[in-house]
């Protein structure tokens, strides 16, 4: 036996106390909180106050019987009755976000803005880019850069939509698809790569880097210590000669003599294809590493961060 939901759609009986619809708004702010794992996540994705939303979850709650989330200490776990009732209104609002959406004059795309965040590189030289056109049809965007753990706490915690990370999230939590593979190069300037010669890197290794200042982006050279583990079999020690906490700072700096680095083989193509930059070695294995795009595991099915997630994904095939 089923009873009807105020917009008209079928409800089963057993949802809200007889012969009483449910309320649409209700069920949009639930789904929102649902997905999104805390109160003020849902609060700044349906554009409302904290207070608003906790409201309304309660009277949905009150309408039920029956309560739908457990409070915890950093957001909100889903109760038995929360996971069959989002099984069961996710379709439909979804279906109904849709037809709204496409009903916008100008055909724009969604109405909140997307948290987006990661390396700050990454996000600039190749997801912004990529994401222009869905700019142009209407999406709004909130960028935040930063380290991958921290981003990913940030994600956990509702403050972000979607998070670039350089490694894969643990946990059920968070859903996360590979987006890229970033190969590291060994690179210096024409005048820094003569002074070497690539040919003595490829004999000697890293002795023939001997007396090179480094270029790095953090003090414990993180990228250039896993080259030299990866590369050569050997500890890189020793201080790095200049530090900037920007890869495109590291670029800038190697490129007008400053000395050698590592790099994401994304970041410094052009430099490699122009001369500017010369690669020092072109190793048979190079350390590889996987980009992945995050989201919490229940916001999967929200239409604007899916459309951001695929068309990302579809643009980093050529990345």
């Amino acid at each position: 036996m089923t009873h009807r939901i105020s917009d008209g759609s079928e409800e089963p009986a057993d949802y809200g106390r007889a012969g009483s619809p449910l309320d649409l708004t209700l069920l949009r702010t639930f789904l929102a909180v649902h997905r999104s794992g805390s109160f003020t996540a849902a609060a700044r994705l349906l554009g409302l106050s904290q207070p608003t939303v906790t409201a309304q979850v309660r009277a949905l709650e009150q309408q039920l019987g029956r309560p739908l989330f457990e409070r915890l200490p950093r957001g909100v776990a889903a109760t038995s009755v929360a996971e069959e009732l989002a099984t069961e209104v996710a379709g439909p609002l979804d279906a109904l976000a849709a037809v709204a959406e496409r009903g916008r004059p100008g055909g724009t795309v969604a109405a909140e803005p997307v948290h987006l965040a990661g390396p700050a590189e990454l996000l600039c030289v190749r997801v912004l880019p990529a994401l222009a056109p869905l700019v142009e049809r209407g999406l709004r965007l909130r960028i935040t850069t930063g380290l991958t753990d921290e981003l990913l706490d940030g994600l956990r915690a509702g403050h972000f939509d979607l998070v670039l990370a350089t490694t894969r999230p643990r946990g059920r939590a968070l859903a996360a698809v590979p987006l890229m593979d970033e190969e590291f190069v060994l690179v210096a300037s024409p005048v820094w790569a003569a002074r070497i010669g690539p040919e003595q890197v490829a004999r000697q290794g890293a002795a023939a880097l001997r007396g090179a200042p480094l270029v790095s982006y953090a003090e414990d050279l993180p990228i250039a210590r896993r080259y030299w583990r990866h590369v050569f079999g050997t500890r890189l020690t020793g201080p790095a000669a200049v530090v900037v906490p920007d890869l495109r700072g590291v670029l800038s700096a190697v490129v007008a003599g400053a000395g050698i680095t590592v790099l994401p083989r994304y970041l410094c193509r052009d430099e490699l294809a122009s001369g500017a930059l010369v690669a020092l070695l072109d190793p048979a294995d190079p350390p590889i590493n996987t980009a992945f795009l995050a989201q919490r595991a229940g916001t999967v099915g929200i239409p604007q961060l899916a459309m951001v997630r695929e068309h990302l994904l579809g643009a980093a095939r050529s990345w």
